[in-house]
């Protein structure tokens, strides 16, 4: 029995007295209280009887906790009790004797918290015990009739127990106490080198006056708590309020956001505000006033699909190509009000009033019209850029009106249809207008006065879905333009 007391001393020193307090504050049912205990037990002896039997006692406490912010707290009890321990040895000269007990004493206890209810203890201490070993008719044993020792001595106290706390101030107990004597004449009898001690076994309750209460059961106390009222199961910080891991002031059990930046304003929610209403929070939101129902960017700027800079919700023109210059509609801009939008006015600044051609240029006027043009199913083979000769008599005309007009400057542009790649369309125009070229240059018109040009399939002046269409789409036009 001795041994196994020394395990569970051992035990209560590792497991209590070395664990560390956890961080901040923590509410412990016995901090800062008095508590009154009383309690009966049964008891069992180990002297130099070598029959162990069991007897009774009652005892009763009182004990005062000190200030505790964690799961450990220590206390100071004073302690008294009244009892018997017996034993029955065959052997013995007197085989039974009944020892009436009386003590009081006093001791340091330790006290753990495993959560809630659960609370393991620890007492070591002092006792002053009074004894007189008797037998079964309640006379005095011999050595105690004849005064061989004294009645009373110091004893020695280790206790182990658990209350289980059923109220915040009410609790059920449960323990162990060993009571070890220096001396060996608890039955009456010395013998041997070892002294006498007893055991009780033991159960009871206790009563807390003046404990801190902890109303809101977040784990701190009232007296330390700033948020007293938090709701139950809301995980607090170490001034029992609620935890705001952002910071945003919205706690994380009401945070519908709860990883909004440092410093970014929320609602009510803990969600960073949005005051256009346009899915973009304010404090990622580079156009804060779209207006409402306007649909926008990852950035919070109405969408612009055509990226000429007008947002799609006022872009008149929303298709417009990139890199077009446009005006507040987002439409083309036309600056010198031509027809011929800038991207595509080669002469910007026509007066007003003036006609001009698919260019923007203006188109004067010639004695045979403002310009020529030839049919390339007339003026050369197909996939040809070799001029026919049924081309002949309308260049001449051309030439006679460019001899007449010496300061007269002119325009060869080749087009194509549609059918075939652009490279392809490209060149043969090119080709086309440079064999026109030629033939001026061959009736003594110096190239000087020409600009010639391929421009493929990008200016049709019919549908090429249709046959028709595709052969007036393929053509030589001669202009003047100075």
């Amino acid at each position: 029995m001795k041994v196994y007391f020394s395990l569970l001393i051992t035990f209560v020193f590792n497991t209590f007295l070395l664990a560390q307090p956890i961080r901040g504050v923590y509410y412990h049912a016995f901090s800062n209280t008095v508590v009154l205990s009383v309690e009966g037990a049964a008891t069992w002896e180990q002297t130099d009887y070598s029959g162990n039997t069991f007897d009774y006692l009652g005892k009763a406490s009182l004990e005062y906790f000190l200030p505790s912010e964690s799961k450990t707290s220590f206390g100071l009890r004073g302690f008294a009790g009244s009892g018997f321990i017996s034993g029955k040895d065959y052997e013995q000269y007197i085989d039974e004797y009944r020892t009436t007990i009386k003590y009081a004493g006093g001791g340091i206890v330790f006290i753990y918290s495993m959560g809630k209810r659960v609370f393991p203890y620890f007492m070591g201490g002092l006792s002053y015990l009074w004894f007189s070993p008797k037998g079964t008719s309640q006379q005095n044993l011999p050595n105690n009739a004849a005064g061989v020792y004294k009645k009373e001595e110091i004893n020695y106290n280790v206790e182990l127990g658990i209350r289980f706390l059923l109220t915040d101030d009410f609790s059920f107990n449960v323990n162990g106490m060993a009571h070890i004597s220096p001396n060996d004449y608890l039955d009456d009898y010395a013998a041997g080198l070892s002294t006498d001690l007893f055991y009780s076994l033991g159960a009871g309750f206790s009563y807390s006056f003046f404990s801190e209460k902890d109303e809101d059961a977040d784990g701190v106390l009232d007296s330390k708590d700033f948020c007293s009222a938090t709701p139950k199961g809301v995980k607090v910080d170490d001034y029992g309020c609620p935890v705001d891991s952002d910071r945003d002031g919205v706690a994380d059990y009401l945070d519908k956001c709860p990883d909004t930046p440092s410093r970014v304003l929320v609602d009510e929610n803990g969600c960073p505000f949005d005051g256009d209403k346009d899915g973009v929070p304010d404090f990622l939101d580079q156009c804060a006033n779209t207006p409402a129902n306007v649909q926008v960017d990852k950035s919070g700027c109405p969408q612009d699909s055509d990226n000429d800079g007008v947002p799609d919700y006022i872009d008149n023109c929303p298709n417009t190509l990139k890199g077009t210059t446009v005006d507040i509609t987002g439409c083309s801009i036309d600056t010198d009000n031509d027809g011929v939008i800038n991207s595509k006015d080669q002469c910007p600044d026509t007066p007003a009033g003036k006609t001009v051609n698919e260019y923007g240029c203006e188109v004067k006027e010639v004695a045979k019209g403002k310009e020529v043009t030839l049919s390339s199913g007339t003026t050369f083979a197909f996939g040809q850029s070799t001029l026919l000769p049924t081309a002949y008599p309308e260049l001449d005309k051309l030439v006679k009106l460019m001899i007449e007009h010496p300061n007269s400057r002119w325009r060869i542009e080749g087009h194509t249809d549609n059918y075939g790649p652009d490279w392809a369309n490209k060149k043969i125009s090119q080709e086309r207008a440079e064999s026109v070229l030629r033939y001026f240059v061959s009736r003594g018109i110096p190239s000087g006065r020409f600009e010639v040009i391929g421009l493929g399939k990008d200016f049709p002046i019919a549908d090429n879905l249709t046959s028709e269409g595709m052969a007036l789409n393929r053509r030589v036009v001669i202009k003047r333009i100075d």
